[in-house]
Parts: structure tokens; sequence; C-alpha cells
């Protein structure tokens, strides 16, 4: 028997994981596959048995695991991402949410036969989106202007409110009149309000005490975070059932917006945790269903499922946009993204249970039908949400362009090279006249400093895939690489070459630096005094007489930086790689043919017999 159930809880450990992997790969949503997984190791095969193995704690477990999510998730939220989107926001978690229950419902009761109590109740579980299903998408398409931060928002917000309706409908529909009912839902509502708010604050400000007053060491931060939201969710729920989603929502925003203490470490360890949470808990859901519940689902329950995606959500967006700025291309992107989550799964496997015990007819139903609309809107909109946003302007297909932070003479002629052969630059400088040098040659530039942290929400990043910190300061290139890496990941921030001796330039982790660019060797001041003795940024396009080898013995001395190869994508050198040249590829390098004068004396550039410069091209101009 022990050995059984140490196998059943390794197994939802590797299948999570190696779903995540496989999807990874596949680059497609990892709930799909996550679904599909914990269908066949549980009703199809029978190798996990979730109740049997759990036994009562499994849902108690899903709900505070849900809790860890959203706390994560309201961690991400912050207020200034809502500028001039508040009036929408607002209307989307309110309006938008009453229809699309409304929808629900009569769908539920007309396509599912469900009896109105049961179906009142399933709408208003699935008027919630989440951010498990929401970030990943949003991360794939990188959507650009106000439509990315709305799915954001409106995906973590509503997830406690569909909870607390569901919590409210199950009041109304067990009272025994409609006065009893109204008023024992308004006092429900009270308590829903007052205990998850109450206790979130107060999870919150108690958090940013003890971290603000260095009462807590570094190691114990995020136990310490981890400890105080369950305890916040557990006093909610304890108070008001249902109410410690909001808590741990609410305990995550408000740690989130405050600016007493930095919260990046917990951040980075709460992503990690809700990539691992979400893995298990779908296994663990999925696995939970019965070969009956697969069996009955059908052409009602698809019919259903599109209502919900074609009527529904169109509907409540449409009309909660009435009177905002959003254009027709934004609401028509937001119309048609409203995946499922893990809340939505767990969710209603709560309340299944609770009506199936009470005797209510088809709540067993509720279960598969959800899980249906969960599986197709992930599978739809994550397949969908790529072109769609392509097709409306919202998004740019495999984007390839470079933010330079620095806009000093050698990084504005750089930058002026690659915009000429249509790669997105943008400039980062806080000196003014930098910039405005930048913006004469009409260069997207940004007067900022590049660690200001509202910076990256005033930034539209989703033309760039990489950023190059170009700064003569060592140290400041570092802090800009590790404060960049969460946004274009650690394999694409690079910074120069440190200035210092060997001994100290290796002596640092990668970890706490970018990737050298373009090698080991070629520091700000190499690069500064190549430039003062008459070095150009060209792009030479190889051919079978003129390869790469060949290139880099040409007269003079060649600095290759990096490749953009026929199908558009670039490769930058590094100090470890050397991305792989073919026939066609441009090469972007700086070139210096004049001998180098370094210290005052001067240093010839290498030659070699029989170099070939046909079929190059200098894509730059004298500044």
């Amino acid at each position: 028997m022990e050995q059984t159930v140490l196998i059943q809880l390794a197994g939802i450990l590797v299948l999570g994981v190696v779903a995540q992997w496989i999807s990874w790969a596949l680059k497609t949503p990892s709930i799909v596959l996550l679904l599909l997984v914990g269908v066949v190791a549980g009703p199809i095969t029978g190798f996990l048995r979730p109740n049997e193995l759990f036994g009562d704690i499994l849902l108690p477990f899903v709900s505070l695991c849900v809790g860890v999510i959203l706390y994560e998730g309201g961690l991400s939220l912050r207020f200034r991402e809502l500028k001039d989107l508040g009036g929408v926001f607002v209307r989307l978690i309110t309006v938008g949410v009453v229809i699309s229950w409304a929808v629900g419902a009569i769908g539920a009761h007309y396509l599912l036969g469900l009896d109105w109590p049961v179906a009142t109740l399933l709408g208003a579980i699935l008027v919630v989106t989440g951010p498990t299903v929401i970030g990943p998408i949003l991360r794939q398409v990188r959507v650009h202007g106000p439509v990315g931060r709305l799915l954001k928002w409106e995906g973590i917000v509503i997830d406690p409110v569909g909870a607390m309706l569901a919590v409210l409908v199950v009041t109304a529909i067990e009272s025994t009149s409609v006065r009893h009912g109204a008023t024992l839902v308004a006092t429900d509502l009270g308590y829903l309000l007052l205990s998850g708010v109450g206790f979130g604050v107060g999870a919150a400000v108690a958090l940013i005490y003890v971290l603000g007053k260095h009462r807590v060491p570094d190691y114990l931060h995020n136990p310490v975070s981890l400890m105080l939201m369950a305890v916040s969710f557990t006093a909610a729920t304890a108070a008001q059932h249902e109410s410690g989603l909001l808590a741990a929502t609410v305990m995550g925003i408000v740690v989130g917006n405050q600016k007493r203490v930095p919260i990046r470490h917990l951040l980075e360890f709460k992503e990690t945790i809700t990539v691992l949470l979400i893995s298990v808990l779908f296994i663990i859901l999925a696995a939970r269903l019965e070969m009956e519940q697969l069996r009955s689902l059908g052409l009602p329950e698809i019919a259903f499922v599109l209502l919900m995606m074609v009527v529904a959500r169109p509907l409540s967006v449409w009309l909660s946009a009435v009177g905002s700025s959003l254009g027709t291309r934004e609401r028509m992107f937001l119309a048609a993204m409203a995946p499922r989550g893990i809340v939505a799964a767990a969710v209603v496997s709560v309340f299944a249970i609770g009506l199936a015990e009470r005797g209510y007819p088809g709540a067993e139903r509720m279960v598969p039908a959800t899980f249906l609309l969960v599986f197709i809107t992930v599978l739809g909109y994550g397949i969908a949400g790529r072109p769609l946003a392509h097709r409306l302007g919202l998004a740019k297909e495999n984007p390839q362009g470079f933010v330079f932070v620095g806009a000093h003479d050698w990084a504005l002629e750089l930058a002026r090279t690659l915009s000429s052969i249509g790669l997105p630059i943008l400039l980062i400088d806080r000196n003014r006249d930098n910039t405005r040098k930048a913006r004469m040659a009409g260069l997207n530039t940004q007067t900022a400093d590049a660690l200001d942290e509202h910076l990256l929400d005033a930034l539209d990043l989703s033309q760039y895939a990489r950023l190059v910190a170009l700064t003569p300061n060592d140290e400041l290139n570092s802090l800009i690489c590790l404060r960049y890496a969460d946004e274009f990941g650690r394999n694409e921030v690079y910074q120069l070459p440190f200035s210092s001796d060997r001994g100290a330039r290796e002596g640092v982790s990668i970890d706490h630096r970018g990737r050298f660019f373009p090698d080991g060797e070629t520091t700000y001041s190499r690069l500064s005094e190549m430039f003062r003795n008459g070095a150009k940024v060209k792009v030479n396009t190889l051919t079978p007489q003129f390869d790469f080898e060949a290139l880099l013995h040409s007269s003079g001395m060649v600095v290759p930086l990096l490749v953009v190869r026929q199908d558009g994508s670039v490769a930058p050198f590094t100090d470890q790689s050397r991305p792989g040249t073919d026939e066609g590829d441009r090469v972007v390098s700086v070139v210096l043919t004049s001998p180098l004068v370094t210290g005052g004396a001067a240093q010839a550039p290498d030659k070699h017999e029989g170099a070939e410069t046909e079929g190059t091209s200098d894509a730059t101009t004298d500044t």
C-alpha cells in the first residue's frame, strides 16, 4: 500500500513536469496536455486515483493551492497599469460578469437540461477566466497596448469574484423565500468582502512590517510570505466559505503595490511554485473524472461551450467597452480571449459534490461540462491567439528587434545600421542630448533611467526580442540585464565585457550579469577606441566566394556582432557562442581599416593575402 501511494505521488509530479516540458517544446498551451495526461492516467488507465490517494484532504488542498496561484498573480499586478483603463476593467468584472453569468445559466438550462438552480450555479462559476491560462498565452503572443494589461487584471481579479458569486447563488437557492434569500445573500456578500479584504490586507501589512523592519532573515522571506498567505486564506475561509481566494488576491495586490520593501525575490519564487502547482493540480483534477462522465459528453456540451465562446464573451466585452477608448481591434481580441483554467475546474468540483449530496439532480454533469469548456477554450484560444493578434496588428510575428541601453555616438551608429536593414530598435538613455540625436536620426528613443521601476509599464516591447546594455559602467550593465531578464529571458539579455582584468571577469557568475556581447574581449573602451580611429558598422552579405571566414580575414580589424539569417531571425555573437552562417546571411560587424591608435601608439590591423570583398554590402553611411 505504501509503495503504491509513493508511486502515485511521484507519478503526479513526473507527469505534470514532463507535460509542461513537452508543451514548451511544441509551443502549445500546457494545460491542454496536462488535461489529456490526467484523463489518460485517471479514468482511462486507472493509474491515478486521487480520491483514494488523498481522501478528504483533496479539495481543501486544491483550494489552498489555488490561493497560492492567485497570490502570485496579485503580486504581479500594478495599479498604474490601469491608467485610462479603470472604467473598462471595472465594467468587465461587473457588467461583463452579469452578462456571462446570465448567458451561461440560460445555456446550461436549455442546452444541458440542468434545473435552474444548478444551471444558475454553473453559469456563476464559469464567469472566471484565470491567470494560469491567460499568462502563458500572453507570454506567447506578446500583445502590445492596453489589451494585455486588461486581460491580466481581469484574469486574476475575476477568479475570486466568480467564487464569491457561486457562494451567493448557493445561498439564494437554498433559502426558503425570496425575501429571506435576499437578506441572506446581502449578509453573505458583506461577510465575504469583510473577511476577504480584511484578512488579505492584514496579512499584507504584517508581511510588509516584518520585512521592512528586517525581523526576518533573507532565507525565510519566501516561507514567511507563504505562511502568512496560508493564514489569511484559511482564516478568511473559516469566517466565510470561499472568501479565501479573495484574501489571497488582495494580499498579493497590496504587497505588489507597496514601496517599502522589495518583492522581486518573492515573485521569482512564487512563479516557480505556481508552475509546479498548476502541473500537479490539473493532473489531479483531470484524473478525478470518471469514464461515465466522459461518455456523457456530446453535442449538448459542445453547443454549450460554443455559446460561452461566441455569445457570452463577445457580448460581455462589447457592452463593457461602451464609451471607452478601446478601438475595434482591441475589443475584437478581448472578445476572442476568455480561456478557463484551474479556478473553474477546482471550484466546480467543490460545489458539484455539495449539490449532489443535497440531492440536486444534474449536479454531477457540471464537472465534465466544465472540463470540456476548459479544454476547448484553452486549446482554441491558445492556438488562435497568436495569428489573431498578428492579423489585428496587436502583435508582431517573430519579433527580432533590439533594445539598446545607451545612445552614445557609436551605439547610435549601430542602431542606425540595424534599423536600415529592417530591425526594430529602441534606444534608452538618461542623457537628453543623446536621445535628441537619436530621435533626429529617426530612431525610436526613450529618455529615461533603464532601472526605473515604472519604465517597463510605459514601454511597448512587443517588437523587441532582446536587450543589449552598452553603457560604459560595467556594474550598471549587469544590473540592467538582471532587471530585464524576466521580460526577455536570461538568454536574450546582453552586455559588453567587463573592462577589468581576466580574473575578475571570469569570476562573475552568469547568474549575476547578461551574456557578454559580442565576445569576451571587446569592451566599451576598446569599441570607443575603434570608432575614434574611424571604425564603421557594416553589413556584409555572405556568398560562396565571400563566406564568414573570408570576412574575418579581410583587410582590417573585424568584430562580428550578429547574423541576420535569410528567414529574418537574428543571432548575436557572444563570448560563448558563434552562430552558424550560410550563403545569403548578412553579418553585421564593426570594421576598422586604418591602424588602431591606443595610448598614442598605432597598431596596424591584420592583413591577409587574397581576401575578397566582392559580394559585400556596406549598409552604413558616415556620421
